[in-house]
Order: C-alpha cells, then sequence, then structure tokens
C-alpha cells in the first residue's frame, strides 16, 4: 500500500500524462503493425510503400499519440530486419513525418497531405544519412551518400504523392467508421 503523501503526486502526475486506454493501446499497435506489414508486402517494390499514408492519417486520428504506432513500427523494422546504424536513423526519421502532419492535422484535402507526403519522400534519404555524416567521414560521405540516392528519393516522393492522393479518402472514410471522427 502506497503512503498517503504519495497520493496527490500520483494523481498531478496521471492528470499531467494522460493513460491510452486499452481500446486505444490495441488500436495504436494494430496501425504500427499495418505500417510494418504493408511495408513488407510492398517490399519488393523498392521505396514503394504506404508508411508516410498510414502515418499521416494515424496522426489525424490520434494525434501526438501516432507515436506510439510509430514506436511500435521501429521497433518491428529492427526486430525483423537488425538493429543497425539505418535502424537508428528510423528513431527520428518517422518522428519528423509525425511533427510535420501534426502541424497540418486539421487539414482534410488529399492534395495537401499528397503533397506532404510527396515532399517527405524526397527529404527521407538526406534525413535518413544523417547519422552516416558522423560515422563515415563528413560531407564528402554525406554529400555521396545523398547523390546516391536521388533517384530512389524520386521514387518515394511519386509513390508518396500517388499512393496519398489516391487511397487518402477512402482509407480516412475506413478508418472513421472503425475508429470515429478524427
Amino acid at each position: 500500500m502506497s503512503s498517503p503523501s504519495r497520493r496527490p503526486a500520483d494523481r498531478a502526475n496521471r492528470a499531467s500524462h494522460p493513460v491510452l486506454s486499452i481500446r486505444e493501446i490495441a488500436l495504436l499497435s494494430l496501425l504500427g503493425a499495418l505500417i510494418f506489414a504493408t511495408k513488407f508486402a510492398l517490399a519488393s517494390l523498392p521505396n514503394i510503400n504506404l508508411n508516410s499514408l498510414l502515418i499521416i492519417l494515424t496522426v489525424v486520428f490520434f494525434g501526438w499519440k501516432a507515436l506510439y504506432s510509430v514506436g511500435v513500427y521501429i521497433m518491428l523494422e529492427g526486430l525483423v530486419f537488425g538493429f543497425s546504424v539505418w535502424w537508428f536513423s528510423y528513431i527520428f526519421v518517422w518522428p519528423v513525418l509525425v511533427f510535420v502532419a501534426m502541424l497540418f492535422r486539421k487539414n482534410e484535402s488529399p492534395l495537401l497531405w499528397a503533397v506532404i507526403a510527396g515532399a517527405y519522400g524526397l527529404c527521407f534519404g538526406p534525413l535518413m544519412y544523417i547519422p552516416y555524416f558522423f560515422i563515415n567521414g563528413g560531407w564528402e560521405m554525406y554529400f555521396a551518400m545523398w547523390v546516391n540516392g536521388i533517384p530512389f528519393d524520386l521514387v518515394h516522393c511519386g509513390g508518396n504523392f500517388v499512393l496519398t492522393l489516391v487511397l487518402y479518402r477512402p482509407l480516412h472514410a475506413l478508418l472513421t467508421r472503425l475508429v470515429g471522427n478524427s
């Protein structure tokens, strides 16, 4: 049994850090697993995936709680593919998308979300290479990796743009039915 002097502090701590409901834990975990599963299913198509769209939709419906889904996704990536430098990049690269999506969370335009997803796909490579700047020898290596990855970044940009433009409304409608209004 806890001492009476700790109870008010416990209540204050709970008030400033809201607890997720069991339903939210389940939904956010499933969304994180869905991000991983769709990426795995589309793995034969380089840099074509639903990650950005699904993260954007998770932000639209859950706000900052989308970071839990992103965390589940990142952990699954590490557990299945191993923990290497690229994995540590994911720890900050995917939350960047959550932050950007939070800035536009109330937006309902599939075109704006497609532009954001496309721009994120274009910036993904340069963001991923930041740790390599420190590990592999500075600007020269960073620049060489970035230039080498430009074709993949362009594919990532185009794939994100088209998939978000085409699938945003139907997936938003589906999530509205499953989760409720955003």
